[in-house]
Parts: C-alpha cells; structure tokens; sequence
C-alpha cells in the first residue's frame, strides 16, 4: 500500500499532536499528585493499671468505680499531602470524668468542651449564682468535660504520626 506525503505528515502531526497531549496529561497529573492530599488514619486505644499490671481495656473485662483508664490518640497521615492546622477531638465517656491536668500532646495546644463539642476553651467556664443572687463566671470542673480537643499549628507531614493522651476516672 502507497501513502502519499500529504497523507504521512498529517498522520505524523496527529501523532505528534497525541503525544504532546499525552505528555501534557502527565505533566498535570504530576502536578496535581505533587501537591497531594492528605489522608489521616485516627486510632484510640485504653488501658489501665491493675494489681501494679498496665492491661489494655479490651482484657480487662468490667472496669470499676474510681479506676483510672488512660486514652491514647494517635494520627497518622497515611497520604501524600500535608495536613494544616490539624485537630484531633476524643470524647470523655458516658460515666467518667476527666482528671484535670491529665491532656497531654507535644507541641499542641489543649481544649475542652463541656456542652458536647459545640464550643471548646482553654478553660470552659460556666454562670454560678452568688449568695448575694448575682451571677458570676466560674472555671467549669473538670468533671464536666466532655471533648478533649488538641490541635497542632505545625503541619502533620505525610508519613507523619502524632499523639495525644488524657486520663479518666470511672465513676
């Protein structure tokens, strides 16, 4: 079979054109792969000392009143992005009351919610009545905490893990 000239070069110009739109969707694809997405993979783990043993929750069948569990957080970014101004939230459980003090998470900084997680603060406060009927802002017990909140304002890089921990006391 002949191919005339004219017929080659516009077969040429379609290739080339195809590649150069080829190589145009790799370019962006890289481009957009290279600034990535995040992906955090969060995980919460207990347990507790008993009888001078560290067990972890899920072998330590019933807990009892005035036992001590300590809450591990932790966050890994699992994709090929950085997270910014990453926040982790753990709930204080139904029938425990958070140990003040007990928040810890490097290099973050530390809230509480004591109305379910609609608002947090550094120190949540609540109105208590006076003797003399007025009424006057009071730091809120740590028994009334409901959420933790950590938030870090360093970046949490890909590959990157975090951690947090608090401690409750069972009631």
């Amino acid at each position: 079979m002949k191919i005339s000239n004219r017929r080659m070069r516009g077969i040429s110009g379609l290739t080339l054109c195809l590649a150069l739109a080829g190589g145009g969707a790799v370019l962006a694809q890289k481009k957009l792969t290279g600034k990535g997405q995040p992906a955090i993979k969060v995980s919460l783990s207990g347990n507790m000392d008993r009888k001078g043993e560290r067990i972890s929750l899920d072998k330590a069948e019933a807990v009892k009143p005035g036992e001590v569990i300590n809450w591990m957080l932790s966050s890994v970014n699992e994709g090929n992005g950085v997270a910014r101004d990453y926040k982790a939230v753990s709930q204080i459980p139904i029938g425990t009351s958070f140990i003040s003090g007990s928040a810890v998470a490097s290099s973050a900084s530390v809230s509480y919610s004591i109305d379910g997680g609609q608002t947090f603060s550094a120190q949540p406060t609540v109105e208590e009545k006076q003797a003399d009927g007025s009424s006057k802002r009071v730091p809120a017990s740590a028994s009334s905490f409901t959420q933790v909140r950590y938030e870090w304002s360093t970046p949490l890089d890909a590959g990157q893990t975090l951690s947090a921990s608090y401690q409750v006391r069972v009631k």
